[in-house]
């Protein structure tokens, strides 16, 4: 998908819709995106701002491992996916 710049009425007309209020938005046209669609659904990469780099030690098999597992994102990407189902779910059973 290629990129192109907006021009500066596109941006102008972007910046009144993202000031009016939702409710204001007429959505009545968009068809709403069926359950199974989202079963599938994962973050995009650096979705979260409280992302950043660190260094931890991880066993050498659990990184071959995801390294030959990992889809089209990339290994590491997959560990924190894991990771964040894992806390997700404890939060979740915590509650």
């Amino acid at each position: 998908m290629s990129r192109t710049a907006l021009s500066a009425e596109e941006l102008e007309r972007l910046a009144a819709l993202a000031a009016r209020p939702d409710h204001e938005i007429d959505t009545d046209d968009i068809p709403e995106a069926p359950a199974e669609n989202w079963r599938e659904a994962r973050r995009g990469l650096g979705h979260s701002p409280m992302e950043r780099a660190m260094t931890i030690p991880i066993d050498g098999d659990v990184v071959s491992w995801f390294k030959r597992h990992a889809s089209d994102v990339g290994y590491q990407a997959e560990i924190n996916r894991v990771l964040r189902r894992y806390v997700d779910e404890a939060v979740k059973r915590s509650a």
